[in-house]
């Protein structure tokens, strides 16, 4: 039998000056290394015609499948605040679209999948450790409950690929609600073609919004829809103690989705200044300025849609101003609603905000793990002995003095500690994808060939709010001569 992609290419359809027509570079010797069963159901596709050689040979862009209408596509982007008008897929491929079994429309792309006319003298092709990070972290951030892109395969080439030295090279295919970005708007907001602009709009409402398709003013409600999306996914980031670590518009879906895994990164102690990106020198893109730089992306998207707006400019700005201004008070309910859960509180009440932030606060001084201390914490609601948290603090009267202030406001509420501890323990996860164990998998990966580290660690993240005691030690921070300080974006 015949792989089949049962593709329905809408982006492909917009005008040429979307994207360039291009298929991806085959590769020597393709081979699979991990292909996500689960998900290829969920997209309509057969995973045992996707394991055979010639489904290999379609996830490393060696064969393009039937129904294929393979583009890279256009868009420009600030990276690091400086803008470049012109940036694109320059490593990856969209193969087409597919309707999964909700009904909802899917990108299969390819990344590594060889050079587009948007490569700017790159190889446009992906080494084996990118590869894996991005599958490990964007399908740890899907088990946590955080929209995001998938994972549906990696293949490793059978070629090197040139960076410091040689590496080995690998295709992921991504799977997304779509590769639209707000650098996309800016691609065509720059060039002034208002046209583009107001076609590109459409098709985000049709695809992404679709309620808001003949009300009278769409393309001020689109904006409030990207807005709203955008500081829940950032709140949902915070409350884990998720650092995207490279946050330019080009990297910021109008899905809202979390996409592009570069230089990202799962804080340890907890510190809201922790910077991982290795290209990050000033801390642009910290774990505490994500909600400030998220607005700033947002607000570049809201001036490319300002000639959608009105004639009048000064009106337009007035009213993307309005839109822009719901933002803080959108991610201050959501990640405020978040840390109550995580400490175990059912209701709001004042003074709520400022019990928790002194955890955090004490947190950051005693150099406490994020994730530990309130996963820990969940095991003291339901137990008064219980002293895991405490121990995690330099200082651990530092916590016994906030725990004494908690458990005097978790006792106004009738819930009972049981219920306290259920709640806690469904929003704290036990295991994240620490940065020593995604580095460990990747050096057994292109060391010796070695994905039993890999499967093992993918097995794991994929229940994060379980104990799985067989994988305790999966939970343990790094030990000194562990720890990871920089991240790299891979490219």
């Amino acid at each position: 039998m015949t792989v089949h992609f049962p593709f329905q290419n809408s982006y492909a359809a917009l005008p040429d000056s979307f994207f360039a027509r291009v298929a991806p570079t085959p590769v020597a010797a393709p081979r699979l290394i991990k292909l996500n069963r689960p998900l290829a159901l969920q997209l309509g596709l057969d995973p045992d015609l996707l394991e055979t050689p010639e489904g290999t040979e379609i996830l490393a862009g060696k064969t393009v499948p039937a129904g294929a209408d393979p583009i890279a596509m256009a868009y420009a982007g600030h990276q690091f605040g400086h803008f470049v008008p012109q940036l694109g897929d320059g490593r990856a491929v969209l193969l087409g679209e597919v309707i999964d079994k909700d009904g909802v429309r899917r990108d299969i792309q390819l990344k590594g999948s060889g050079p587009t006319p948007f490569s700017r003298r790159g190889d446009g092709r992906a080494a084996l450790g990118p590869v894996l990070r991005e599958y490990v972290v964007s399908e740890a951030m899907f088990a946590l409950g955080i929209p995001t892109t998938r994972s549906l395969a990696a293949v490793v080439t059978g070629e090197h690929v040139l960076r410091e030295t040689a590496l080995p090279g690998a295709v992921l295919t991504r799977v997304a609600a779509s590769h639209i970005r707000v650098g996309t708007f800016q691609y065509f907001a720059v060039r002034r073609d208002t046209e583009a602009v107001r076609a590109l709009a459409d098709h985000v409402i049709a695809r992404h919004y679709p309620e808001l398709a003949g009300i009278e003013r769409p393309y001020h409600a689109l904006l409030g829809f990207v807005v709203a999306r955008q500081a829940d996914l950032i709140a949902r980031w915070l409350l884990v103690g998720f650092i995207h670590g490279v946050m330019n518009t080009d990297n910021t879906s109008i899905s809202g989705e979390t996409i592009d895994y570069g230089p990202c990164a799962f804080m340890d102690a907890y510190d809201p200044a922790q910077v991982f990106s290795s290209i990050d020198e000033m801390g642009r893109y910290a774990y505490g300025n994500q909600p400030r730089i998220a607005l700033w992306n947002l607000t570049r998207l809201a001036e490319c849609l300002l000639p959608l707006f009105s004639d009048d400019q000064e009106k337009g700005i007035a009213e993307a101003q309005e839109i822009l201004g719901e933002f803080s008070e959108k991610f201050s309910a959501a990640y405020q609603a978040g840390l109550r859960s995580k400490v175990g509180l059912f209701t709001q009440r004042d003074g709520d905000e400022a019990l928790i932030q002194d955890l955090l606060d004490a947190m950051a001084k005693n150099g406490a793990d994020f994730t530990l201390t309130f996963r820990k914490l969940s095991g003291l609601a339901a137990d008064v002995s219980a002293d895991d948290a405490r121990a995690l603090f330099t200082d651990p009267a530092a916590f016994d003095q906030w725990a004494a202030r908690w458990r005097q406001r978790s006792a106004a509420e009738p819930q009972a500690p049981s219920e306290r501890q259920a709640l806690m323990r469904s929003v704290n996860p036990a295991f994240i994808p620490r940065n020593h164990r995604i580095e460990a998998v990747i050096q057994s990966a292109m060391t010796n060939d070695d994905y039993a580290p890999f499967e093992e660690l993918v097995k794991v993240l994929a229940k994060p709010f379980e104990d799985q005691p067989e994988y305790a030690a999966y939970q343990a921070p790094p030990k000194p001569e562990e720890r990871v300080c920089q991240t790299f974006c891979g490219t």
